[in-house]
């Protein structure tokens, strides 16, 4: 399968069980899914986890990515300190679509302690079914980047 379908999963501690949710409805949505998240429950550090997947985000080896933790504000900032990073935390399904559909972002953050499991999965589902506009967003998304 090519990047243009492949989506990257991680998370702390706190998300593992909602990361696997995540994982495999996207799979349903014919993603392929690689997961590099932990699998112990024993306390990790949220910033290794975001960063890692951004990185496979911002190498090309994979297309999209979603991040968990408590509240996904921490795994997004640290996903967004790696350069060609565009995260967003959501915790609707409105925001999901339009970080997509207006800011062109390549990864999506959630907070495992703020939205239940099935909000969480139609915030995912909007989120990758949904894709970037340009015209006077790709303006916009350059300003961001710094171009």
């Amino acid at each position: 399968m090519t990047a243009s379908k492949r989506l990257v999963l991680s998370s702390d501690h706190a998300a593992i069980d909602l990361r696997l949710a995540v994982g495999k409805h996207a799979e349903t949505l014919g993603w392929e899914v690689i997961d590099i998240g932990p699998t112990t429950p024993e306390s990790t550090h949220y910033p290794k986890h975001g960063q890692a997947a951004a990185g496979k985000v911002a190498s090309g080896e994979c297309a999209l990515g979603i991040v968990l933790c408590g509240t996904g504000q921490g795994i997004m900032m640290a996903a967004n300190k790696v350069a060609g990073i565009r995260c967003g935390v959501c915790s609707d399904i409105f925001s999901a679509k339009m970080i997509r559909q207006h800011n062109d972002a390549n990864m999506l953050a959630l907070g495992a302690r703020v939205i239940g499991e099935r909000l969480a999965l139609e915030i995912v589902e909007a989120f990758l079914t949904a894709e970037f506009e340009g015209g006077r967003h790709a303006t916009r998304v350059a300003m961001i980047e710094g171009d």
